[in-house]
């Protein structure tokens, strides 16, 4: 009898001790800390260039428009107002302050427009129309000329 309780029973070396579970948990939270962080950073660099990028696209867009239609083969100013401008072929540029947008027509081609006024001037014979707009960036003056 005395040689059973002598005997040691082997212990098990298969599986994880506590210690190293929770060396692994903190692993995996320190991680998931600098993921978020890195992930942080992104996304708010993503919108600052997206504020940055948006006006300028605006402004493109508009000067892609209404360059076109300045260089159409005899083209002339029909009517114009600080809120608009009629040219001889019937399309309109409106600024529309409450939407804060520029239409063509009756389409938005600019949204976020702050403010934006035209003019009309015949200096030296020659017409020059000239837009004043806001478009997120400060007032910018761009004058096109009609021949």
């Amino acid at each position: 009898m005395e040689k059973l309780c002598i005997q040691k029973v082997k212990k098990s070396q298969k599986g994880i001790t506590l210690a190293s579970l929770i060396v692994y948990i903190i692993t995996m939270l320190i991680m998931i800390a600098i993921i978020s962080v890195i992930t942080t950073y992104f996304y708010t660099n993503l919108t600052d260039i997206n504020k940055t990028i948006e006006p300028l696209t605006e402004e493109m867009t508009f000067n892609t428009y209404f360059s076109d239609e300045i260089n159409h083969n005899s083209i002339k100013v029909s009517e114009c107002t600080t809120n608009y401008i009629v040219f001889s072929n019937g399309v309109q540029y409106t600024f529309v302050g409450e939407n804060k947008g520029i239409y063509r027509n009756n389409v938005k081609i600019c949204r976020g427009v702050k403010s934006c006024t035209f003019t009309n001037t015949i200096p030296n014979g020659k017409n020059i129309v000239t837009v004043e707009a806001d478009f997120g960036k400060g007032v910018k003056t761009i004058s096109y000329t009609i021949d």
